[in-house]
C-alpha cells in the first residue's frame, strides 16, 4: 500500500534516495523496483532487518534492474549520518507526527536533500485524525504514538519554513478511514471484534486483487475522506555538475 505516488515524484533509476522512517520498507521496495539507489533509515533495528531481508530476495529473485542498490541504516531523524547535499530524492511518509522535534527533523530532511532535489511528505490528514484521536486514547498515547495533528497549512508552512518550495499535494487511502474508526471505536487491541475484522478483509481483497468497484471509489473519496495527505515538495537552487 503506496502513500506516495511515485509517476509523480519523478524518481529515475540510479538516483539517491532516501526513505526516512522506512518502517516496514514498503516505500523502500517500491524504490528498489524503481531502479533507485535507495537507503531505508529507521531507528527500529529489528524492523530494518526485515526490510534488508526482503531487498535480498527481491535481488535474488530478480525483482529490480541491473545498477539499482538498496541497504538498511539506523540512526536518528533528527541528526542524519548522511553529508550535505547528498540526495537527489527525500520521502518521509508518516513519520513527521511521531516525532515531537518536527522542525529539526525536517530540517535534516532538507539539509541532505540535493539543491533541485524532490521532496514528499505525508502524515495523516487532519479531519479522520481527530476522530480517531477523539475515540481513542489508545490510538495515540502509546510510546512512539502520534504527538500532533497536522493541518494541511500548518504541515506546508513547517516544511516551507525549512527551506522547500511546496508544489502540489494530494490526499490517499480514503478506504482506510473508516477502519480505524471502527478501531477506534471498539478498541485498538480488540483484534477479535467482527466489524473491523470483517473491513479488514475487504482492504486485503481490494489490495491483493485491485478491483474497480474499490479503485474507482476510493479514488473518488480520496479528495474527500482521504487518511492521508501526501505534499510534494523541490528544494531550490540546481544540481552542481557531477554531483
Amino acid at each position: 500500500m503506496l502513500t506516495v505516488d511515485f509517476d509523480k515524484l519523478g524518481v529515475q533509476p540510479g538516483q539517491r534516495v532516501l526513505d526516512l522512517g522506512c518502517g516496514a520498507g514498503r516505500h523502500a521496495f517500491e524504490l528498489y523496483r524503481r531502479g533507485a539507489d535507495v537507503i531505508a533509515f529507521d531507528q527500529d533495528v529489528a524492523e530494518l532487518e526485515n526490510v534488508a531481508a526482503m531487498f535480498a530476495a527481491m535481488k535474488a529473485e530478480n525483482q529490480v534492474p541491473d545498477g539499482a542498490a538498496a541497504q538498511t541504516v539506523s540512526g536518528d531523524a533528527l541528526a542524519l549520518p548522511f553529508p550535505d547535499e547528498h540526495f537527489d530524492c527525500v520521502i518521509a511518509s508518516e513519520i513527521m507526527e511521531h516525532v515531537p522535534e518536527d522542525e529539526k527533523a525536517m530540517r535534516e530532511l532538507v539539509r541532505v536533500v540535493k539543491p533541485g532535489g524532490r521532496v514528499v511528505v505525508t502524515v495523516p490528514r487532519a479531519w479522520p485524525e481527530k476522530i480517531c484521536w477523539a475515540l481513542s486514547d489508545e490510538y495515540h498515547q502509546v510510546e512512539g504514538g502520534h504527538v500532533r495533528i497536522y493541518s494541511a497549512d500548518e504541515l506546508i508552512g513547517k516544511l516551507r519554513d525549512a527551506g522547500l518550495r511546496p508544489a502540489f499535494h494530494h490526499y490517499a487511502h480514503a478506504l482506510h478511514s473508516p477502519y480505524w474508526w471502527l478501531k477506534c471505536a471498539v478498541g485498538t487491541d480488540n483484534d477479535d471484534h467482527p466489524l473491523p475484522k470483517l473491513y479488514h478483509r475487504m482492504l486485503v481483497w481490494d489490495l491483493m486483487k485491485g478491483p474497480w468497484i474499490t479503485r474507482t471509489a476510493e479514488r473518488l473519496l480520496d479528495p474527500v475522506m482521504g487518511k492521508s495527505i501526501a505534499v510534494y515538495l523541490g528544494k531550490p537552487g540546481s544540481a552542481r555538475a557531477g554531483a
